[in-house]
């Protein structure tokens, strides 16, 4: 397969890697309706960081990714900003990529590049990732998901009609749609991004109605003129129809045969052959059609589902609806925020993949219309979709206040929570701390649950499930199979120099875990090898040892 090649590809291409696990600490001042949040989820802070920091809880979670990351334009105002150990990224940290910049395209893949490996990882084995994209970097784009992804794993491309009145500013042709591009994480079978037709749909192309539901007729007769009498045999037989309609597959005195012959003599074939039509009878009908009988087949609505386009061209998709709600829900004229997508392109993207209880997560969230677009399907079919939005703050030197994060994704989601009466909430959260050794030699510590979620993740490279068997007062933490794992953790770095697995302790762990191997995390050891060995107890050294370890 061909590979995408750009500056900077072999120093990123494993930077996720090198990127510490953070802390997500609870921001209770800004969570709306937490009792009604059900996973519903805002966290603030560079989005690469708080990826890789959602993995010990959520990977392989995620049903559904939707991302509009920038476009690369040159007029974003978008600066790259990953703290990259090399001379060439240091050379570009902190500085606009503008239109003008001759390595805008491989500071955008350099960008997306480690963001796109952990999103991969936050997927679950049939999930599907949805992006937004222009023509500036949407080759780039495809190339570098083929890489990450997998060719195989190319779902579509979708053009999007989203400005009716074009780009006046374009050179030649005045833009006026854009790209939703998706790859799944594994190849999934046909159909699978079918949606449920809509009852207007369905009254529309299902007109006929009998106690079993709503159908259509369909002929009989392949409508293909190239298949026939000549190559088709099996499928060139007759029905029997009596002057009332009533058909049958037996002849008898009242009734004339019935062939697939078209009008010009021409000896077609049936779709379905003689032990099909036997079998499936009664959804066989025959109807008078300008002096001669038709045999049809019932297509029931029931559970139909339709495969969806690859141009989409919906009113309610188009940007300035985005606009108008965003507008409407701020009460102004003005773009606060400009081009916000349309809700209801989202709601259709995620109809597609989802269902009641999956997780939806969003890395560039903007003005939040995926979590709105979340809660809006939710009260919709009655789901309980989870939503994950991670936006940055963008503050700079000259706007160090500034705060997307919390003036215009969390207020907008607050504001379409009242307005619309989604029976919904959220928490906020913020990126905290990194979770590693020169942080916590410096007396930055953790929480004892974030602490504990990540070592399980690091122990197992699985997500610990059930956060409230987390026993602080015992240093328990879970079991993994015949695996149980024990953090001795204190937050607090005078108790931390003196907390040690001693015997007392490794006894007392010994009979909570008979039969299993014990996997104990703590500061110190003052147990020999041998004991250990005995005892089938693993000893790793914190905060030095943990952070050097290469297996899980």
């Amino acid at each position: 397969m061909p590979t995408l090649q750009f500056k900077g590809k072999n120093i990123i291409w494993n930077h996720h890697l090198a990127v510490p696990f953070h802390t997500l600490d609870e921001i209770s001042d800004l969570h709306y309706n937490p009792e009604k949040a059900n996973g519903n989820t805002i966290i603030e802070g560079d989005n690469l960081i708080a990826l890789k920091s959602l993995l010990p809880q959520f990977a392989g979670k995620v049903k559904c990714i939707y991302i509009d990351p920038p476009y690369n334009t040159g007029n974003e105002g978008w600066i790259y900003n990953d703290k990259v150990n090399s001379p060439l990224i240091k050379e570009w940290i902190g500085k606009e990529v503008g239109a003008d910049d001759l390595t805008r395209h491989d500071k955008w893949l350099c960008m997306m590049t480690p963001r796109l490996k952990l999103l991969r990882e936050l997927l679950t084995e049939d999930g599907t990732i949805f992006i937004s994209i222009d023509e500036n970097e949407f080759n780039y784009l495809k190339s570098l998901l083929n890489e990450i992804f997998g060719e195989n794993q190319f779902v579509t491309q979708l053009t999007v009609l989203c400005n009716p009145k074009g780009r006046s500013q374009d050179k030649y042709f005045a833009t006026n749609h854009e790209y939703v591009i998706a790859f799944s994480k594994n190849e999934l079978p046909k159909g699978y991004y079918s949606v449920e037709k809509d009852p207007e749909q369905i009254k529309e192309e299902y007109p006929e109605e009998n106690d079993i539901g709503k159908y259509r007729l369909l002929e009989l007769r392949n409508t293909h003129r190239e298949f026939g009498k000549h190559n088709r045999k099996n499928l060139y037989y007759p029905f029997y129809v009596n002057k009332n309609g009533e058909i049958s597959l037996e002849k008898s005195e009242d009734t004339i045969e019935v062939f697939p012959i078209w009008d010009d003599g021409f000896e077609g074939c049936w779709t379905w052959d003689f032990k099909k039509a036997e079998a499936d009878f009664e959804f066989l009908e025959a109807r008078e059609v300008k002096g001669k009988w038709k045999i049809y087949r019932k297509s029931y609505a029931s559970g139909v589902e339709k495969m969806l386009k690859t141009i989409w061209n919906d009113k309610s998709f188009h940007t300035e609806k985005g606009q108008k709600i965003f507008n409407e829900l701020f009460n102004i004229k003005g773009k606060l925020f400009n081009a916000p997508k349309s809700v209801d392109l989202i709601k259709t993207l995620i109809k597609t993949i989802t269902k009641e209880n999956d997780i939806i997560l969003d890395a560039f969230s903007g003005t939040g219309t995926t979590m709105h677009a979340v809660m809006d399907l939710n009260k919709e079919d009655g789901g309980n979709r989870q939503c994950i939005m991670v936006q940055m703050t963008e503050a700079t030197e000259h706007e160090p206040e500034k705060n997307i994060c919390k003036d215009i994704t969390r207020e907008r989601i607050k504001r379409a929570i009242n307005k619309f009466d989604y029976d919904s909430g959220f928490k906020y959260f913020r990126v905290g701390i990194p979770l590693d050794a020169e942080t916590m030699l410096a007396g930055q510590l953790p929480t004892y649950k974030q602490f504990a979620k990540y070592v399980y993740y690091l122990c197992t490279g699985e997500n610990l499930d059930k956060e409230n068997g987390i026993n602080e007062e015992t240093f328990f933490v879970g079991e993994f199979g015949k695996q149980a794992i024990y953090l001795v953790y204190k937050q607090d770095y005078d108790t931390l120099t003196r907390l040690a697995l001693n015997l007392s302790m490794a006894e007392r762990i010994k009979k909570e875990q008979p039969g299993k191997k014990r996997i104990v995390y703590a500061p110190s050891c003052f147990l020999d090898e041998e004991y250990l060995t005995d005892n089938q107890i693993d000893y790793v050294g914190i905060p030095y040892n943990l952070f050097q370890r290469t297996e899980k």
